[in-house]
């Protein structure tokens, strides 16, 4: 690689924070959690994972839309938050703090072991049959809430004619853009998207442009930004079971990204600096996006792509645009704008999004060649979709429940560890 210009670096640093930015955004206009803080938690984790990951690694670290389905069953759906005191939003807001906190430990739980016993000991806890499924349930568990507020009015709770056109134009936004635009603009089918979907929704007159006009300038000079960084987290037993446990799915799908992001830059960072390294950065960033609250952060694949059409893998670029990251979110009215996007076009985005999520766990089954013809995989899967879709959840005491999500991958793991292996457990090439 050539050694480029740092007026080069810039131009390319704000090209993955275009890349990354339409994802990272959406978390928190989809559960309610502050957008500055998530930008400024995804810049500074960026850079932490950086710093782990002996700066080798061109990596950026934003919003997972893994850990939305656990946030709003703890926080609310927005609609829910806006009936709130302020007091009851911050308690909330406490908990999810405290079992993302915990979520950021499992991460590093699992980098410890790595390290002492190896990568392939510890992935037989956590074979493809158990994390394709359990992934595939994360989406469709949310399959309920894009199409609530994709297909009926917020206000009123019914169905709405004029939602659905919305919703028409911005899936047919993102179709386009995915499919037949080029280069850069291929990557940001969803930044697109809010754009249209937010003048069409200006055109019906649903947008509100309240909080932007009422947002400081400068975001943490607003006391209710600053009342949700200093909020101390609660490690609260209900929210913890209903959030940490996706931790133990999300791990796997950082390991299946490093290994993607390897193949691209033509390094494999396996080895050098190592999966436990870089779980280990994932893990921190997690944990410090729970200490100030903001939502679970992940390698994302979009900035990965950026890599791939522009050839530079300089993992500086990459921190210059986690640099970009915390200004935006150091820029109050910009979260305010942000967090106004009506309920229509965040549900429209998350119909795309959710599935994508769905996918990627059949695309784990599909790499790893599972033979769902073979009735040991069959009954496993069945058992985890079933489960884990269909159950909400199951109480245990008067204050503790336990999420179906969670439920369904501790079944997934014993049933594979106790149902014995067979020859046509996969598929052969």
């Amino acid at each position: 690689m050539n050694e480029r210009s740092n007026k080069q670096k810039i131009i390319l640093g704000i090209q993955h924070t275009l890349a990354m930015f339409g994802a990272t955004v959406l978390v928190p206009a989809i559960t309610g959690l502050n957008t500055s803080i998530t930008l400024l938690c995804a810049g500074i984790g960026t850079l932490m994972f950086h710093y782990v990951t002996k700066k080798k690694v061109p990596v950026f670290l934003g919003s997972s839309f893994a850990f939305m389905g656990g946030i709003t069953a703890v926080l609310g759906t927005t609609s829910e938050q806006a009936l709130m005191t302020n007091e009851e939003f911050l308690n909330r807001l406490a908990s999810v703090k405290g079992a993302l906190i915990v979520s950021g430990l499992i991460y590093i739980l699992f980098s410890l072991l790595i390290k002492i016993f190896g990568y392939e000991k510890v992935n037989k806890i956590l074979p493809p049959i158990v994390t394709g499924p359990i992934i595939i349930v994360i989406g469709l568990r949310l399959a309920s809430t894009a199409v609530s507020s994709a297909f009926y009015d917020g206000s009123s709770g019914e169905f709405s004619w004029k939602y659905v056109l919305i919703t028409a134009i911005i899936l047919a936004t993102i179709i386009i853009i995915s499919v037949f635009a080029k280069g850069l603009f291929n990557l940001m089918p969803i930044l697109f998207a809010i754009i249209v979907g937010y003048l069409v929704c200006l055109a019906f007159g649903l947008c509100n442009f309240d909080n932007v006009s009422a947002a400081h300038w400068i975001s943490f000079t607003d006391k209710n930004i600053v009342n949700q960084l200093i909020c101390i987290p609660k490690f609260n037993l209900d929210a913890i079971l209903a959030i940490a446990p996706i931790a133990l799915v999300t791990v796997i799908e950082h390991v299946g990204d490093i290994t993607t992001n390897s193949a691209v830059v033509g390094k494999n960072f396996m080895v050098d600096p190592g999966i436990h390294r870089t779980i280990l950065g994932d893990g921190l960033a997690t944990a410090f996006a729970g200490l100030i609250g903001g939502p679970a952060n992940t390698t994302y694949g979009e900035n990965t792509g950026v890599l791939a059409v522009t050839k530079v893998y300089d993992p500086s670029v990459i921190r210059i645009a986690a640099v970009f990251a915390i200004v935006l979110g150091i820029v109050g009215k910009f979260g305010a704008f942000v967090s106004g996007i009506p309920s229509v076009v965040t549900g429209a985005i998350g119909i795309v999004l959710y599935g994508m999520i769905s996918a990627v766990g059949i695309r784990i089954l599909i790499n790893a060649k599972i033979n769902l013809g073979n009735s040991r995989n069959l009954i496993i899967a069945a058992i985890i979709l079933v489960v884990g879709i269909g159950c909400n959840s199951i109480p245990v005491s008067d204050t503790v429940t336990i999420s179906g999500l969670a439920i369904a991958a501790v079944l997934g793991i014993v049933l594979a560890m106790i149902l014995p292996n067979g020859n046509d457990d996969v598929i052969e090439s």
